[in-house]
């Protein structure tokens, strides 16, 4: 049996990819080389996008209780309350609680999680890819449709596939480990310290503290010969403070190595998360960035393998998300040197803490940071939220007096017209992909809006007024053709 798409890698973004593409009707199996869901947790904190990308699929509440994060670039302190929106990530969670989180998610939706099977290698021809594996049971192949690589900055489906990625060489190494029993003072964004070190304390739960230490002139090292003591020496020389006596759950090393992928998308083969884009953890930014890969890739994925996809669609994951890579290389570069460069950098640190205090600074800033700044060119016109995420919270009032926000009518991960215009043309001839919703807006926006068209990943599409292109046009063009008389879809590319 052939199945449409077979996700390698059961991380955050794997498990993300594989209900995504659940959710828009494929059928999805997730390989993962890992016998055991790791319990050692790099990703420690996600950004306000990632929060409303779970919200958009109702998975926030899963993760039980959060903390807002503060936000920083390169150590320099932004006030998020100059900005009109909330700006906000969360901060103390482990990715072993987010893993576990959306493996329960995939577990409802059925999709099988395969671990113990490392991919191998893989053969593409015109109709699909046939991955070899090694099991628990010995090798074997599996066929499918679709590949995507979902597994890590190492990743195999991209070194097989040829695809270059590119990024200097590391020059800094990072110590970082989560120990029990100490009460060091929180330094929840970092603090800078003289020369060029920087030192960070950051709750987890059940007492755990997240450490991260580097000292001037640390270099790389490999993870497997790094000691708790290392780690510890480095924290009192630098901070005047023992962490000796504390218990060290898991302990690595990281680098200040910024890499991008030179494709996102090769034929059939697709990658995601940190297999496309990688970046010192210090930025917090890899596990949101590569979930909101997933989101943005698997309704079109799904599209594809349904059979309604429009010509080009596909192409749009990389032409949307590789900018975003790119720009995410090029952030976590010059983060870093604002934050481990010594006293010669002050000048500049000031510069920008100084624009910092202006509200359009400000927002820039936060909106790289938090996601919430991006913009997809999805088509002409002038309205301030074409091509952005409609805001989650936004609150529709529906005929019958009951209240819905836009971030509950993006659970099923489809297509939503929501309209306050009873004269706007029917969709019904788009009904099997997108979902049309009358009401009122229970606050009015900022900017007038009678009718908006969401993408399931939560971007508009279209509004009215606003657009330049018809709606008959949009939908065609995002969502393939319209259904005839008949109720028959016509082929799609």
């Amino acid at each position: 049996m052939t199945r449409d798409v077979i996700v390698v890698g059961a991380g955050p973004v794997g498990l993300m990819m594989a209900g995504e593409l659940r959710l828009g009707g494929a059928d999805v199996v997730v390989y993962e080389k890992l016998p055991e869901r790791p319990t050692e947790s790099r990703g420690a904190s996600f950004t306000r996008r990632t929060a409303e990308c779970f919200d958009q699929r109702g998975l926030l509440g899963r993760l039980g209780a959060t903390e807002p994060a503060d936000s920083h670039f390169g150590g320099v302190p932004l006030d998020l309350g100059l900005l009109p929106e909330d700006h906000a990530g969360f901060r103390g969670i482990s990715q072993f609680r987010t893993e576990r989180m959306l493996e329960g998610w995939v577990a409802e939706l059925g999709v099988p999680v395969r671990r113990g099977y490392e991919v191998t290698g893989f053969e593409e021809s015109a109709d699909g890819v046939v991955v070899t594996f090694d099991g628990p049971e010995g090798s074997g192949r599996d066929a499918a449709r679709y590949l995507v690589g979902c597994d890590g900055g190492r990743s195999a489906v991209r070194r097989f596939a040829g695809i270059d990625f590119t990024g200097p060489e590391p020059t800094r190494g990072f110590y970082t480990a989560d120990v029990t029993g100490i009460d060091t003072r929180r330094r929840r964004i970092g603090e800078n310290l003289p020369g060029g070190s920087m030192v960070m304390a950051m709750d987890l739960e059940n007492g755990v503290t997240r450490v991260v230490v580097h000292e001037r002139g640390m270099r790389p090292k490999d993870r497997d010969s790094l000691s708790y003591r290392e780690l510890a020496d480095a924290w009192q020389r630098l901070t005047g403070e023992s962490i000796h006596h504390g218990r060290c759950r898991w302990i690595s090393c990281f680098t200040d190595a910024s890499r991008v992928a030179a494709e996102y998308r090769r034929g059939r083969v697709f990658l995601a998360g940190d297999a496309a884009h990688v970046q010192p953890p210090a930025m917090a930014q890899g596990l949101s960035v590569g979930v909101q890969d997933a989101v943005n890739l698997g309704w079109k994925l799904a599209a594809a393998v349904r059979g309604w996809a429009p010509d080009g669609l596909l192409d749009t994951y990389q032409t949307e998300r590789l900018p975003i890579g790119r720009q995410l290389a090029r952030n976590a570069r010059a983060a870093i040197e604002l934050r481990l460069t010594g006293e010669e950098m002050d000048p500049v640190r000031g510069v920008l803490a100084e624009l910092a205090t202006y509200r359009d600074s400000a927002g820039h800033l936060a909106g790289m940071l938090s996601g919430l700044g991006i913009r997809y060119d999805t088509g002409p016109g002038d309205h301030p939220l074409l091509g952005r995420r409609m805001p989650p919270d936004e609150q529709l009032t529906l005929p019958d007096g009951t209240h819905t926000r836009i971030a509950d009518l993006l659970h099923p991960a489809r297509a939503v017209l929501v309209t306050t215009d009873t004269t706007t043309p029917p969709t019904h001839h788009w009904h099997d992909r997108v979902d049309t919703v009358t009401g009122t807006w229970t606050h009015q926006p900022d900017t007038p809006l009678d009718t908006v068209l969401i993408r399931p990943d939560g971007y508009v599409a279209w509004t009215s007024p606003g657009s330049t292109d018809t709606l008959t046009d949009t939908l065609t063009h995002w969502f393939g053709s319209a259904l005839t008389s008949t109720g028959v879809r016509p082929a799609d590319g």
